[in-house]
């Protein structure tokens, strides 16, 4: 019986492995051999997760013929592969991916370490702050006064608790978009919203447009939903999208749905202007495409010269082309998930009966918490609190970058809480590797791509400043100079997991 559970094409992996940049050779290194360098590109994908645990390889003779190279080459890299525990096979079942023995299965998202590792490793992988103390106990103690009513209750409410959706609505309202509380259902976190989206428009098959790049782990929640995805390139440094070249993917490829970040983008930090805005709009509602905005970055500002730009749905006053999801995860505390998704009634009808085979509803605790917050003011001073920290984590963030590594180029957004870095010349996948040698955890610029791009960057968030900020720096520096050195991977060894 074979042991695989999906497969990945010639094709594909061709792809996957040719965006790898080549490893730097310093003087007097010599080039691995050709199999060597197979066997590396395949182990650092499923490292990274790109190329599934369990998944069956093509055979030796197809990826030789996707990749030009000889059939004893692949041979060669599979058998290395299968020494160091990256594969495994079976007369007649074929070869498919594995790890080592003691080795953590790979994440494909951008998930928190575990708190016992946060002593030994410092985490650049999750783009999230603790909680703005003393707002979270203040809003859970003003919660617990609210709740008695509640408790006589069934607690399942699947739009939402109607006190939450009518404090949503109006605080959209404030913002100049009148908005029923009929058009707010609330969910668990702003994946839970995606993910709701995805199933009621983005079902297998079905294309997704995405900016290029986008968020990792709405990407991933996309592609396990089935969805085709259709990338977008953005414009250049932080200058938002290029509607050009959305009208033209809008209007060739009908995509179903298209997901957008306009406000702080994650991950390159750019906020779209109101014309772009306006025009995308213009462009989704005449293909007939559903526009997504998440709008979870929409309150860091972070400079006192930002302007922000009206709502995307505030280009829609029918309400029929713009799904629009929020959060308090961003702005306020990722352990408070608390999410919601604005629309037209009809579609959050249909939102909410689908949500009867998924979680039912989101806790009630946590909608009264954040209640107690929109309606005492809570929030304005919790989220200008986070404001400063995020502003003064980027600040030492950058100056520790640019000191440590001065020729990784990046430009410094206005807002939102990462930075998206070219890393001058190196491979993204192979900084990540070296990253967990030497205490720091990145993401590598492939996660946040289609098929493989970005390979020559990293994001790095603002969540640590002061000292730690520094000695991320220093640990990346490290990171890169194993790079350099041609250290990062080659060997049978397994990448040590740093734990406390």
């Amino acid at each position: 019986m074979a042991q695989w559970t999906s497969a990945v094409g010639a094709a594909q992996l061709a792809r996957l492995l040719n965006s790898q940049q080549d490893r730097p050779v310093g003087p007097g290194t010599r080039r691995p051999p050709a199999y060597r360098a197979l066997a590396d590109g395949i182990r650092l994908l499923v490292l990274e997760g790109r190329v599934p645990v369990a998944a069956r390889l093509p055979a030796e003779r197809e990826l030789a013929l996707a990749l030009s190279v000889s059939r004893t080459t692949v041979a060669a890299a599979y058998e290395a592969l299968r020494a160091e525990g990256f594969l495994e096979s079976r007369r007649g079942a074929g070869s498919w991916t594995a790890v080592p023995a003691g080795n953590p299965l790979p994440a494909r998202g951008l998930e928190p370490l575990p708190p016992e590792a946060l002593g030994s490793v410092i985490d650049l992988g999750c783009a999230a702050l603790p909680a703005p103390e003393p707002w979270l106990t203040r809003a859970v103690q003003g919660a617990l006064e609210e709740l008695p009513p509640y408790a006589h209750t069934h607690g399942d409410y699947p739009a939402g608790l109607p006190v939450l959706r009518s404090m949503i609505a109006e605080r959209y309202t404030a913002r100049g978009i009148p908005t029923m509380p009929e058009q707010i259902m609330v969910t668990t976190g702003a994946m839970g919203a995606m993910d709701a989206i995805c199933h009621l428009f983005g079902g297998r098959g079905e294309r997704i447009a995405v900016e290029s790049p986008s968020y990792a782990n709405i990407l991933q929640l996309m592609r396990e939903a089935g969805a085709r995805l259709v990338p977008v390139a953005m414009a250049d440094g932080l200058s938002g999208w290029d509607v050009d070249r959305w009208r033209q993917v809008l209007r060739e490829a009908a995509p179903r749905i298209a997901y957008v970040v306009a406000d702080f983008h994650n991950p390159t930090g750019a906020l779209a202007d109101d014309d772009q805005r306006r025009r995308l709009v213009d462009a989704a509602r005449s293909a007939g495409t559903v526009l997504v905005a998440d709008e979870t970055m929409s309150e860091l500002w972070l400079d006192d010269d930002v302007e922000m730009p009206r709502p995307v749905c505030g280009f829609d006053p029918a309400g029929s082309t713009v799904i629009t999801v929020g959060s308090a995860s961003k702005a306020f505390w990722a352990g408070m998930r608390i999410g919601w998704v604005r629309a037209a009634p009809d579609v959050i009808r249909s939102l909410v009966a689908a949500r009867a085979y998924a979680d039912l509803g989101t806790p009630v605790l946590e909608q009264l918490a954040v209640n107690w917050l929109f309606s005492t003011g809570g929030w304005a001073q919790a989220v200008e609190l986070r404001r400063a920290q995020a502003r003064e984590n980027r600040e030492a963030l950058v100056t520790a970058v640019r000191r440590e590594l001065p020729e990784w180029e990046f430009e410094v957004p206005k807002g939102g809480l990462t930075l998206w870095v070219r890393a001058g010349g190196l491979s993204g996948s192979r900084l990540a590797e070296a990253g967990e040698r030497v205490g720091v955890r990145v993401p590598s610029g492939p996660r946040f791509g289609v098929d493989g791009a970005f390979e020559g960057y990293v994001r790095l968030p603002f969540t640590v400043g002061g000292a730690v900020a520094e000695e991320a720096a220093a640990r990346l520096a490290a990171a890169a100079r194993l790079v350099e050195a041609g250290l990062s991977g080659g060997s049978a060894e397994a990448p040590r997991t740093f734990v406390a």
